[in-house]
């Protein structure tokens, strides 16, 4: 089964958030695809990717891009997985694709929006119930820290 995290948004905005999130997955060798909510979303994450550590290069691409079989992390408000990645990163407010042929699946939620919360405890539910392995994250001072 898939491992499922959920990352509770609570201090940092979700564009300096989510591309320490992206690093990390990368780092692991695998390929990522980050899920935007839409268009507009997935070019803003696209930026973040290139500007959020003046010492770190994060090779990533979207659709205005190009090359999306050569790119180690996508970023998409489609259906599309051209780099065939592994891990999913799902911003604030975007549907994941369905868990099955990823190794890992992060789901972002923006502690702030109630409307998140709850269907973030409807998906919990329905991904516990259908056997993945779920872990919780919370934001905090010192950074993520596990909390179920």
């Amino acid at each position: 089964m898939t491992d499922i995290r959920f990352y509770h948004l609570l201090k940092t905005p979700e564009l300096e958030a989510l591309p320490q999130i992206a690093l990390k997955a990368f780092q692991s060798g695998k390929n990522v695809l980050i899920k935007a909510g839409d268009d507009e979303m997935a070019e803003a994450l696209n930026d973040a990717l290139w500007t959020f550590r003046a010492d770190v290069f994060l090779p990533h691409g979207s659709k205005a891009d190009g090359y999306g079989p050569q790119q180690p992390v996508w970023v998409t408000a489609g259906d599309d997985v051209p780099n065939n990645a592994k891990i999913q990163i799902a911003a604030a407010g975007a549907e994941p694709l369905a868990p099955s042929g990823f190794d890992l699946c992060c789901l972002m939620l923006d502690g702030r929006d109630e409307a998140q919360v709850a269907l973030a405890r409807t998906r919990w539910k329905a991904f516990k119930d259908a056997g993945h392995d779920i872990s919780y994250w919370q934001q905090t001072e010192q950074g993520w820290e596990k909390k179920a």
